[in-house]
């Protein structure tokens, strides 16, 4: 089958089902890509009382952030390679073998503390061990997302990926500050319920049809001519997306903000705002609107909003601010991943989703480094974001430019 793509070329065949994919199979792999998301949140409102838990071991002030952020990080470092395992050995395989190990390690603090083995260091561990199943989840549902819908009907899923995975953000949040009023243990035993989806992903979500030339040896190279541009931008636009959920905080406090419930407020507010925007792209993408229009779109309002939020002097303008900024990155997302993967086949989708999740990713992780430091030189955090911003806007001006000449070069 052929596909015209939002930059309104056609991709040649790819092999996938019949008919596409129905509204529970899609439900479940939105279940799916949430999974990911809960272990960045969930956890983070018990950091305290893990730290005071662990007092005694060494290292400690480094060690409890680690678990926070190592997931991220594995799923940065591994995506690419649970790319490539799941075009060689099966996209739905991976995923549900992935849950199930997900349950099992996520839930690794509940059975060392039965086991009488807690250990800080082997929590660490134990959440290294999530990363990499999280890196097989989010690749194996992006790339089954892909599969299983084309044209518009995949970008309205894309879209609604984004919306659930920052809804489920919002609610694991709360979810974890209140498990963990009961012992910072409890949220993990959240982590069960990737044996649930695991259950539905394999009783509904069907198995993706093979490549037409499975018959050779090898998988085909992955085409970096079509890959590169859009992960490079990509890796910018991890750090302009994870901006206003890193920094809003300490902008707020910055400020003389220290009121939990204010923080946690306009933090959902913002939120809102993300799932706003990604909404947004699946009813505009459906319309037509081409790569060159949504991109620059998306880097403008997410620029012109942190730069906003920089320059604000009270809480109400850098609510206004964090709201344009998360409309714009929650339009960003969806349109990055589009963009990604509108022209690969079937046979290097998966390689293709993992190398855009990594590069995601690695562009989170790396946001709140770059953000403290630029903040040094420049004497405060909103500074950094402030000049952020006014990067994300030259990339907006230069972006109708770059995806021409990428479109141009493929089309040479």
């Amino acid at each position: 089958m052929t596909e015209r793509t939002l930059t309104g070329e056609v991709h040649g065949e790819a092999v996938g089902p019949e008919r596409p994919g129905t509204v529970g199979q899609g439900a479940v792999l939105l279940a799916g890509s949430c999974l990911p998301i809960l272990g960045s949140v969930l956890l983070a409102p018990v950091l305290p009382r893990m730290m005071a838990a662990f007092a005694g071991t060494p290292g400690v002030e480094v060690l409890v952030p680690i678990v926070l952020t190592a997931p991220a990080l594995m799923i940065g470092l591994l995506a690419p390679v649970a790319g490539r395992i799941v075009d060689a050995v099966g996209r739905k395989r991976i995923l549900v073998a992935a849950l199930v190990v997900y349950s099992l390690v996520g839930t690794a603090p509940l059975w060392l503390h039965a086991l009488g083995a807690d250990s800080l260091p082997l929590v660490v561990a134990s959440r290294v061990l999530v990363g990499i199943t999280e890196a097989a989840i989010m690749t194996a549902c992006t790339t089954l997302i892909a599969d299983l819908w084309s044209g518009p009907r995949r970008d309205r899923w894309f879209a609604r990926q984004t919306i659930t995975t920052t809804l489920a953000a919002t609610v694991f949040f709360g979810l974890g500050g209140a498990l963990g009023a009961v012992s910072w243990r409890a949220p993990f035993w959240m982590y069960l319920a990737g044996l649930v989806v695991a259950v539905l992903v394999a009783v509904l979500v069907p198995a993706t049809g093979r490549v037409a030339a499975a018959a050779r040896p090898a998988l085909p190279p992955i085409p970096w001519r079509l890959i590169l541009v859009p992960c490079l931008v990509t890796l910018f636009g991890g750090i302009v997306f994870y901006t206003p959920i890193a920094g809003l905080s300490l902008v707020l406090a910055g400020l003389g903000i220290s009121s939990t419930a204010t923080i946690g407020l306009i933090s959902a507010i913002a939120s809102l705002a993300t799932a706003a925007g990604a909404f947004a792209f699946g009813r505009t993408a459906a319309r037509g609107p081409r790569i060159a229009v949504l991109l620059p779109l998306a880097l403008g309002l997410a620029g012109v909003g942190l730069v906003v939020v920089g320059l604000a002097s009270g809480p109400v303008v850098l609510t206004v601010g964090a709201v344009i900024a998360s409309a714009g990155t929650g339009l960003l997302l969806p349109t990055l991943l589009t963009w990604a993967l509108s022209r690969l086949g079937f046979a290097e989708r998966g390689r293709g989703t993992g190398l855009w999740t990594a590069a995601m990713f690695i562009g989170q992780f790396f946001c709140p480094l770059l953000l403290f430091a630029v903040s040094v030189p420049l004497g405060g955090l909103s500074a950094a974001v402030a000049l952020l911003g006014a990067v994300t806007l030259l990339g907006a001006a230069g972006a109708p430019v770059l995806v021409r000449r990428w479109a141009s070069r493929l089309a040479a």
